[in-house]
């Protein structure tokens, strides 16, 4: 059966625009809530295959979207590196041992034995293919990865940060050595991804969340580039997978956007006309519902309208500009998921 999002993926016709939410299966539904304490830590539901099926297929039955994306997280990939990933309650993510310097990058687990390491990811996503085509419907399942720079900054501050100071002194400081960096996260990452589809992931997303942190000059070599040779490697690979590029918050670089790939991801603080303007002819756009809408119906309603106007129909996938946010009510998700079928129904 063809997949509704897939399709547009493809920029294919459908009946309406599908939509599916950034950090859909997450912290404001109570049922994932549960599913998270039963397990005992975030960590713990990422390596236990069973229970993160369970938490990808909530939002599909709660919320109805028309994706479900694999419950996981973009610092997995580090972890099986060797970078012991702890996540401290209130914290975030912290890794004890960041990377400072060529003898801390050599201690790294790095192409094919790092790629096998994930085998709890590839299980996950077996068993919800098996569990979506249990169902017999068109729900596609998407696999995705953090862009190598966004990953690295978690490696090199050792934790989230705000400003970013030792992975952007990195830059202008130790250049080669970032780019040691990027390339070992990316020969990773191709594998990861590729190992996903072939576990039956039929999308594949790539985060860049951090982008906005690299001033513009700099973007194209040290993120973009990156992400484009993983691009290019699961479309050399995979040709019939579409592959998502979702940059946040890099508007002064998207006249420059280039690469093999399908749909490119709007932030919300991105104007969507804009975006439109210099990519529509070339991408599939996603995008780009600010988050905290979601507090409110009737301004959901307003901007879900406005985007439609926008898109008209031209080719496009509905979704916030960012995560759902963990206070938002699962009401407000549903309204959202509802209003965007509504209003571009064919």
């Amino acid at each position: 059966m063809s997949k509704i999002f897939v399709d547009a993926c493809k920029g294919k016709a459908t009946p309406y625009t599908p939509v599916w939410m950034m950090r859909q299966a997450g912290r404001y539904l109570p049922e994932y809530k549960k599913v998270r304490a039963d397990v005992g830590s975030f960590l713990n539901l990422c390596h236990n295959p069973q229970k993160a099926k369970e938490v990808t297929i909530q939002p599909l039955d709660i919320v109805g979207v028309d994706a479900a994306i694999l419950f996981s997280d973009i610092l997995v990939v580090p972890n099986e590196m060797g970078m012991k990933l702890r996540f401290v309650e209130g914290e975030g993510p912290k890794f004890d041992n960041p990377i400072k310097d060529q003898d801390d990058l050599q201690r790294l687990i790095t192409g094919k034995e790092a790629a096998d390491k994930l085998s709890y990811v590839y299980e996950t996503i077996k068993l919800l293919k098996k569990e979506l085509e249990k169902r017999d419907d068109d729900i596609a399942l998407i696999g995705f990865a953090g862009a190598p720079w966004t990953v690295s900054t978690y490696m090199i501050e050792g934790q989230g940060s705000k400003t970013y100071n030792l992975s952007k002194k990195m830059i202008y400081k130790k250049p080669k050595l970032l780019h040691k960096i990027l390339q070992k996260t990316t020969d990773v990452t191709k594998l990861y991804l590729s190992n996903q589809i072939k576990a039956g992931a039929d999308v594949v997303q790539i985060f860049d969340s951090w982008a906005s942190a690299i001033e513009p000059s700099k973007y194209d070599e040290f993120s973009w580039s990156y992400m484009i040779q993983i691009a290019d490697y699961i479309k050399e690979n995979h040709p019939d997978t579409p592959v998502i590029l979702f940059p946040k918050s890099v508007p002064l670089f998207i006249p420059k956007v280039y690469g093999n790939f399908d749909v490119f991801g709007v932030d919300w603080s991105t104007n969507m006309a804009y975006a439109k303007k210099h990519l529509g002819d070339r991408y599939v756009l996603q995008g780009n519902m600010e988050p905290c809408r979601l507090y409110s119906k009737k301004q959901t309603t307003k901007c879900v309208e406005k985007i439609q106007k926008i898109m008209g129909s031209s080719r496009h996938i509905f979704n916030l500009g960012h995560g759902i946010l963990p206070d938002v009510p699962v009401e407000n998700a549903i309204h959202f998921v509802k209003e965007c079928q509504r209003v571009s129904k064919k």
